[in-house]
């Protein structure tokens, strides 16, 4: 993905929910024995105000009036297809899943994956940026007063509090968990309504 899509990834990631507002959005929550998930989608429309060739400055305004600038690298093959009045649309999802690995028996350990992917040279400004973080954690200690779990991982040991009684009861010393962040983030130009 070229520079400047992963700039606007970056930026609308950090201040999707204060700048430019998200134009819409939901999250869902499952949990099932031994498993939860909750996921999270925004999808955001802003416009293109400004553009200095120059500095390769774009400047972008979000639903609510608010206004951010990102900067373009020289390696963006479609600059000069960006146009003021031109509208960004940006979808993010976001999404958390926990499995409880009864017995162990899991390498602990971090791994992370990321991916890009952008518009060829003379195509309409697009682009997806995305990564995955699955984290393998041995819970080493149980507190019912609390419904808190211990957990070790490769770098960090982090308490986790259960709300659900009965998922708490399934926990025991000695089990893993299998935690799974995933975000994606999508972004697409569209030409100035005339």
């Amino acid at each position: 993905m070229n520079k400047l899509w992963t700039a606007i990834a970056v930026s609308l990631a950090v201040t999707v929910a204060a700048p430019l507002h998200a134009q819409t959005g939901g999250a869902a929550v499952a949990t099932a024995p031994g498993k939860a998930a909750i996921a999270q989608t925004v999808k955001v429309t802003a416009t293109i105000t400004a553009i200095d060739k120059t500095t390769r400055d774009v400047t972008l305004k979000g639903p609510q009036g608010n206004s951010m600038t990102v900067t373009a690298g020289p390696e963006v093959k479609n600059f000069d297809k960006l146009k003021v009045g031109s509208l960004v649309n940006i979808q993010m999802i976001e999404a958390l899943t926990l499995e409880l690995k009864k017995g162990g028996g899991l390498v602990v350990a971090r791994t992370d994956k990321s991916g890009a992917v952008g518009a060829k040279p003379g195509e309409q400004p697009a682009g997806a940026v995305g990564r995955q973080v699955t984290v393998v954690a041995d819970v080493i200690a149980t507190d019912p007063a609390t419904q808190t779990v211990t957990l070790k991982g490769p770098k960090q040991t982090v308490d986790l509090r259960i709300a659900d009684p009965e998922q708490f009861k399934r926990v025991a010393k000695g089990d893993q968990v299998e935690a799974t962040f995933t975000q994606a983030m999508a972004v697409a130009v569209e030409p100035a309504k005339k």
